[in-house]
């Protein structure tokens, strides 16, 4: 009944059309044209895409960087999220470009709602509270999802030696920073109130390994004593309990919202499109993870377990990150 094609075939459709009247059809099917949809920081032509992959650019069609199916499953997206997004941007008749910040917030507002929290660690810096049993182990109760509260609850456990991201700590932090500092309060999520007592250093590359830190016991979460207010919440891993894994961070595989500006869009090609960090942490609860598994990694983003994932060495993929407030403050600084 209908021919649907691009715009670039409208010029075609006289010679379509008489091709229908040679034919002689009694009911005849119409040509109806669309504008592509075409987004910032993506290519979406066949040809582009192959020479991408036949030139080793990405490491296949199934690349979580690539706008193909198989590559936006293998990322994390959903279907769900992906309906959402073309029923909100619609059927047009003129060429526009789409932001790929909303197909994002399509696949946060979705995952927020069905991907289980979980807590990872992706630059570990080792905290050792010194005023806690050294043997003792305790299970925190920590949220499977807050927006499905009748899935319940989650043990963490939690113990004296801990790991903390390297980017919540500053020695000298600047105004407005409410992370870890020396003689500075923190929450753990879940767990206690802490306070950093003493930095420990490489002594040949001076690089800050290790944090001495007391912990209130009367602030544990959950507690009638817990009230006592600190600006700074920070996720954790138990350094005894943490099961390594490595993570894939994948950014916009061009630096400019039109590859094609300037000539060849290969060079436009984002050389940080991808960062793999080897040595990260996470709840022990996911090593049973398997490939396809969505996760929201407190303040960090959603990630999916990644096909080349084994239960000897966990793999996940960030789908999309979430919104760094004090990202956005450094930002506004500059």
């Amino acid at each position: 009944t209908h021919s649907i094609c691009t715009l670039e075939f409208e010029d075609h459709r006289p010679l379509y059309n008489w091709c229908l009247e040679a034919l002689e059809l009694e009911n005849r099917p119409k040509q109806i044209e669309f504008a592509r949809l075409n987004l910032t920081q993506t290519v979406m032509s066949k040809r582009k895409l192959r020479r991408l992959v036949e030139e080793k650019y990405v490491s296949g069609w199934d690349d979580p960087r690539m706008p193909t199916i198989s590559g936006l499953r293998r990322r994390g997206y959903t279907p769900e999220a992906i309906r959402d997004f073309c029923e909100r941007i619609g059927v047009a008749k003129a060429n526009s470009i789409v932001d790929l910040a909303m197909l994002e917030h399509c696949v946060r507002e979705d995952l927020n709602l069905r991907a289980p929290r979980a807590m990872a660690v992706l630059k570990p810096l080792r905290v050792i509270i010194d005023n806690y049993p050294e043997d003792q182990v305790e299970m925190m109760n920590a949220e499977i999802n807050p927006e499905q509260p009748e899935l319940g609850k989650r043990q963490v456990p939690f113990c004296r030696e801990l790991y903390i991201e390297q980017t919540d700590f500053m020695e000298n932090p600047p105004k407005k920073y409410f992370r870890l500092s020396p003689g500075k309060e923190v929450r753990l999520k879940n767990a206690y109130i802490i306070k950093c007592e003493n930095v420990v250093r490489d002594e040949k590359t001076g690089q800050i390994v290790e944090l001495h830190c007391t912990y209130d016991p009367e602030t544990r979460s959950g507690t009638d004593k817990a009230n006592r207010k600190v600006k700074g919440t920070l996720h954790w891993v138990s350094a005894r309990h943490a099961v390594k894994a490595e993570v894939r961070l994948y950014n916009s595989l061009f630096t400019k919202d039109d590859p094609d500006e300037g000539g060849d869009f290969i060079e436009n090609l984002n050389p940080d499109s991808l960062e793999i960090l080897e040595s990260c942490m996470v709840e022990p609860h996911l090593a049973s993870a398997v490939p396809g598994d969505r996760f929201q990694f407190l303040r960090q983003g959603y990630f999916c377990v990644d096909k080349d994932s084994t239960p000897e060495k966990l793999v996940f993929n960030r789908i999309v990150p979430l919104k760094d407030t004090w990202a956005k403050i450094q930002k506004a600084n500059k």
